[in-house]
């Protein structure tokens, strides 16, 4: 178990750190959303049928939604774009080991590897994949949850429902999408930059602390 808990600590925290916010967005946007009900002069909903509500599965999923997408968007552009003297970009002017042709006969190559193929193209490309696959999840929940929200809206005021191809052009719901991807997009572009001048001794994402403003990685070699 401990030796578990040392090889998987940085997901573990990062998981309860998730769990923690997952249930204090829940708590929090129950009470909100209870508050605005009573305001308009509806009747407060249960905690049960909040979690089906278009407020929670709206704001749940927009934040879903750019984190996958800055994630997705940094994996690929990192492959053909640089920044000289971030730890956060590969260096240009020498070989990268993550752009090594794979070998079946690397010792303990993943079974994709071994396999070749298809299998193998399709493995080389599954971060990115994966992550543009979660953003497209992400974001249909968004609209849904969005649309659903704006629908719960409209009707307690006795207005026409938004239909989903009317709702796509909306500026709610664009306006929800770009002030969450414009937050991402700075600090990703501020951890960039601010890791050619600044050091975090330990971190991966940082230079050693010795090392040059111009060098490029994270130049791990001792």
């Amino acid at each position: 178990m401990k030796k578990f808990l040392r090889n998987n600590s940085l997901t573990l925290v990062f998981l309860l750190l998730f769990m923690g916010s997952l249930v204090g967005q829940v708590f929090c946007g129950y009470q909100e959303h209870n508050k605005e009900l009573l305001q308009d002069g509806a009747t407060p909903i249960t905690l049960w049928t909040y979690l089906h509500s278009g407020h929670f599965i709206q704001s749940t999923f927009e934040n879903w939604e750019s984190e996958f997408l800055q994630m997705a968007l940094f994996v690929v552009l990192t492959i053909f774009l640089q920044q000289k003297g971030s730890s956060e970009s590969k260096d240009f002017d020498k070989a990268e080991a993550v752009d090594r042709e794979p070998s079946k006969n690397r010792k303990d190559a993943p079974w994709p590897v071994k396999m070749g193929g298809w299998i193998l193209e399709l493995y080389k490309h599954s971060l990115t994949i994966v992550l543009f696959l979660l953003f497209l999840a992400s974001f249909a929940l968004h609209f849904y949850g969005s649309l659903k929200d704006e629908n719960e809206q409209l009707l307690l005021k006795g207005l026409p429902l938004e239909k989903p191809l009317e709702y796509l052009s909306d500026t709610r719901f664009w306006f929800e999408s770009f002030q969450n991807w414009q937050s991402e997009f700075l600090s990703v572009m501020a951890i960039i930059v601010l890791s050619i001048f600044l050091r975090q001794k330990g971190s991966p994402q940082s230079k050693p602390v010795d090392a040059p403003n111009q060098e490029t990685g994270e130049g791990n070699s001792i």
